[in-house]
């Protein structure tokens, strides 16, 4: 734990100067200190090509962007920063989801717990080599959608509805008629209702909190239609953020990921639509998106070796859950 020598303010590991009085770590607090860092700019900073170096809009600390991050945060507050069109422009919200789940044991027994579902994969997680492990916390772009879907269909079921039904009945008969017996009578059954159902519309509509993970080399474990618990989040804060779990940058814009999350919805509104209907046709969505927030959660990632094959399973580090992904 570091104090700044001259004004006494408790400094974070790692810290090169002050963060309150621009004095660097180290320095005798007798001699004059180095200016401050620059205050914060109320307006968009435009990064100039091949910058190496930018300040937090929040606390002026330096920020030294990786090739090919979009989205940083300042080691010093915990403030974020995002590259859109307009340059360099401070994330008006910022919030995050505390690490609950902290016993490695209890992260594995659920693990377990999803790799051995089944009959087929009873012995699963024995049959396999944990290759990596690792706790850090991730960002997502949180993009409010709502979508509405409007879609034909042809209403098959009351068909097989009344084929069954008159199966049963057919059997019911046979059985009668027979004594009760099993043999001596065939019954076929007899197709009632319309061999093809008049087409009908419907409308069906969605509200999502839809998560866009904003790393892109994660991309592949995007959920599908996974939700954070949401109403427990709260103000993004470094100092609460165990020092064994890194922080990720992101290289995805909220641009893209709007663009993202409209996309992920119109899917999951067409899977709703088939689920309720096999026959479905002519369906058409429309997807309005909000301004999203960063969120940065805590997630468990393991990857397995099951004979030759990767397997890989994210935990939700708040809530213990799997995160279903795509």
């Amino acid at each position: 734990m570091a104090f700044c020598m001259k004004c006494g303010t408790q400094l974070p590991d790692g810290a090169q100067f002050c963060m309150k009085c621009g004095t660097p770590v180290g320095a005798p607090a007798g001699g004059p200190p180095p200016p401050p860092p620059p205050p914060p700019s109320s307006s968009p900073t435009i990064a100039a090509a091949g910058v190496q170096e930018l300040r937090c809009p929040t606390c002026g600390a330096p920020i030294k962007p990786t090739f090919g991050d979009t989205v940083v945060s300042c080691d010093y507050c915990g403030g974020s920063v995002t590259l859109g069109g307009q340059g360099w422009k401070q994330i008006q919200k910022h919030s995050m989801l505390a690490l609950s789940v902290t016993d490695r044991d209890a992260v594995m027994k659920v693990v377990q717990g999803y790799l051995n579902q089944g009959f087929l994969h009873r012995h699963f997680l024995e049959e396999s080599k944990l290759v990596e492990e690792k706790l850090s916390f991730v960002p997502f772009w949180v993009i409010p959608t709502t979508a509405s879907t409007t879609y034909q269909y042809q209403a098959v079921a009351e068909t097989a509805g009344v084929t069954v039904g008159t199966m049963a009945a057919g059997a019911l008969l046979g059985r009668a008629l027979s004594g009760g017996g099993s043999g001596g009578v065939s019954v076929i059954p007899i197709m009632g209702g319309n061999v093809v159902n008049p087409t009908r519309s419907e409308t069906i509509s969605g509200q999502y909190e839809f998560p866009v993970v904003a790393v892109k080399a994660m991309e592949a474990y995007q959920p599908k239609d996974y939700q954070f618990a949401l109403t427990d989040r709260a103000m993004f804060d470094k100092k609460s953020i165990p020092s064994n779990a890194p922080v990720l940058n992101g290289d995805l814009t909220e641009d893209s990921a709007r663009t993202a999350a409209e996309a992920f919805v119109k899917q999951l509104q067409s899977e709703t639509a088939h689920k309720k209907h096999h026959v479905v046709s002519a369906l058409q969505t429309t997807v309005q998106v909000s301004e999203g927030e960063l969120l940065h959660t805590p997630v468990w990632y393991f990857r397995f070796d099951h004979k030759g094959q990767n397997v890989t399973v994210l935990i939700d580090g708040h809530s213990g859950r799997v995160i279903r992904t795509m």
